[in-house]
């Protein structure tokens, strides 16, 4: 079996969905079930015996080191984290706890378990730590996409942390000879994405005739993955990757916050167009940039491709149209996240305009 943490966030969520869909080993799955851990996401295998889940914190040492030893994992896949930006501009205490001295204690924990396996186990065990394209910083728009290879050059709390966070891992591995496995993955997009991040925000608005903000001159450039070929991607890395490696995951797919919002109101328009007739790009605001909002990432996704044989299924326009039609059959999810916490910070920051693009 392998033990996940922050599975019931976006990602995590749809890897295990997957990869309960594709095999029979057990997942146990920990999170802390904060504002963005939503277990209605996962409510489809709830109650499957392959799929035990467990809430906590990845800093409490004692409920890691029991969860290792009672279910004795081949493997765990780190996903926990905090990771909305604008949340780290204003609150940026939580990331670090969560993202630097959570992932710390949860490599002690792992050390820990690992030393004391028998040499096949231990030779066998991987700890995937699963991180984001924004730790490299910020690109011109003539710059080579982001390789492996990349200084480091965070430029928010949330990068930072992150940042920290796989120079941690990377450290246990050289220091400790931890198996470990770090991939940076562009912006990800798909089911169960919480509605604060960009693509589920402007359809949400979009539907409740509410503003579409876009931050500045809305030509930010990020790449989009589809979560689904993100979740492939990673099962590719645990399965083959070599211990010590980063694997960048990208679509292959760099679009403009802009050109993403009119493709989000076309598609609207299609599915299910305004009862007045008029266009959803009609409801797009214009708003005050976030502080040091970065201008383009690319993911240059060529290492992971010609050693893992791995590229996405998905184009930008084919994932898009799943997506949009996800949220209109599934009002119930939407309607049931949009409570408690997330209400709170909608009300606080809609009034500014805020959302996020990444």
């Amino acid at each position: 079996m392998i033990l996940i943490t922050g599975g019931a966030g976006f990602i995590g969520a749809n890897f295990v969905l997957d990869w309960l869909a594709g095999c029979d080993e057990v997942i146990v799955n920990l999170d802390k079930l904060t504002y963005a851990g939503n277990l209605d996401s996962l409510k489809s295998v709830i109650n499957d015996k392959r799929h035990v889940f467990v809430q906590g914190d990845i800093g409490d040492s004692h409920r890691i080191k029991q969860l290792l030893t009672q279910y004795q994992p081949r493997a765990v896949v780190n996903f926990a984290a905090e990771s909305h930006v604008d949340r780290s501009i204003h609150g940026p205490g939580d990331f670090i706890q969560t993202n630097i001295v959570g992932t710390f204690h949860l490599l002690e924990s792992i050390r820990g378990y690992w030393n004391e396996l028998n040499s096949g186990s231990k030779r066998e065990f991987r700890f995937l730590h699963v991180s984001t394209d924004e730790v490299y910083g910020s690109l011109a728009q003539e710059d080579p996409a982001f390789c492996e290879t990349n200084a480091y050059q965070p430029n928010s709390p949330y990068s930072a942390s992150k940042a920290a966070s796989d120079h941690l891992v990377r450290a246990y591995h050289h220091t400790y000879g931890l198996p470990v496995l770090t991939t940076n993955c562009s912006n990800n997009y798909g089911p169960f994405h919480f509605p604060e991040k960009l693509i589920p925000l402007i359809i949400v608005n979009a539907l409740s005739g509410k503003a579409l903000p876009v931050y500045g001159d809305g030509q930010q450039i990020r790449d989009w993955l589809y979560v689904k070929d993100h979740c492939s991607a990673l099962r590719q890395v645990l399965a083959y990757g070599q211990p010590g490696e980063t694997y960048n995951i990208g679509g292959w797919n760099e679009q403009a916050n802009l050109d993403i919002v009119h493709t989000v109101c076309n598609l609207l328009d299609e599915f299910r167009p305004r009862t007045d007739g008029r266009k959803y790009s009609e409801q797009i605001t214009f708003v005050t940039d976030r502080p040091g909002h970065d201008r383009r990432y690319a993911i240059d996704a060529r290492k992971i491709e010609q050693e893992l044989g791995w590229k996405p299924a998905e184009t930008f326009a084919s994932g898009i149209r799943k997506t949009v039609q996800w949220y209109l059959d599934n009002p119930e999810w939407v309607a049931n996240v949009q409570s408690g916490a997330y209400r709170d910070w909608v009300a606080k920051h809609y009034a500014t305009g805020e959302n996020n693009d990444a």
